[in-house]
C-alpha cells in the first residue's frame, strides 16, 4: 500500500471528539474551520516516542515559523493501538505539556476494529505523521517527517 496522499484534495475530518485552543470540550473540527489558507495536521499517539522526540518539536518549530494569518493547525491523536493509554484524556496533558492554544482530536479505532478514519482517508504509515493542506484543498506535503526549515517556502514565504 502506497502511504500519503500527496496531490489529492484533503479528505473530510471526521473525528468525533475534539478538545478547543483552551483544552475544553468542543464540536467535530472541519477543516474550513481551520480558514482558507494553508492548514496543517498532525497526526500522533500518546505513547509514541518518536512523536515526542521528532513530532511535536517539528509542530513547534512550524508554528514558530508562521502566523494565525498563513497557517491553520490541528492536532489528531489517531490510535490505531494501545487504546488503554491513548486516551482521550491524554489530549489536555498533551496540550498543556507543549503549550499548545490549537484544537486536538481523538480518532479511536473504527467499529469495524481496525483503523482511525484519518490513517484510512490520509492513508498514514503511522504516528508521527504530517499533512499540510494548501488553501486549495490539496494535500502538498505528507510523512513521517517534514523539514520545518523549508516550510515557510511552501506557505508562500522566503526564509
Amino acid at each position: 500500500m502506497t502511504h500519503g496522499i500527496l496531490g489529492s484534495v484533503a479528505p473530510k475530518l471526521l473525528v468525533p471528539h475534539w478538545i478547543d485552543e483552551a483544552g475544553q470540550p468542543r464540536s467535530p473540527l472541519t477543516l474550513t474551520e481551520l480558514g482558507p489558507r494553508h492548514r496543517v495536521l498532525f497526526f500522533y499517539q500518546h505513547w509514541c516516542p518518536g512523536c515526542h522526540s521528532h513530532g511535536f518539536p517539528t509542530l513547534l518549530a512550524l508554528i514558530e515559523r508562521s502566523t494565525p494569518d498563513d497557517v491553520g493547525f490541528a492536532v489528531v491523536q489517531t490510535v490505531f493501538e494501545g487504546v488503554e493509554v491513548n486516551t482521550p484524556e491524554q489530549l489536555i496533558h498533551d496540550q498543556k505539556r507543549y503549550g499548545l492554544r490549537i484544537p486536538f482530536g481523538h480518532d479511536t479505532v473504527s467499529q469495524d476494529g481496525l483503523y482511525p478514519t484519518t490513517m484510512v482517508n490520509y492513508r498514514t504509515g503511522g504516528t508521527p505523521w504530517f499533512v499540510i493542506i494548501d488553501p486549495a484543498g490539496t494535500v502538498i506535503e505528507n510523512g513521517f517527517s517534514i523539514d520545518a526549515n523549508k516550510l515557510p517556502t511552501v506557505f508562500g514565504k522566503q526564509t
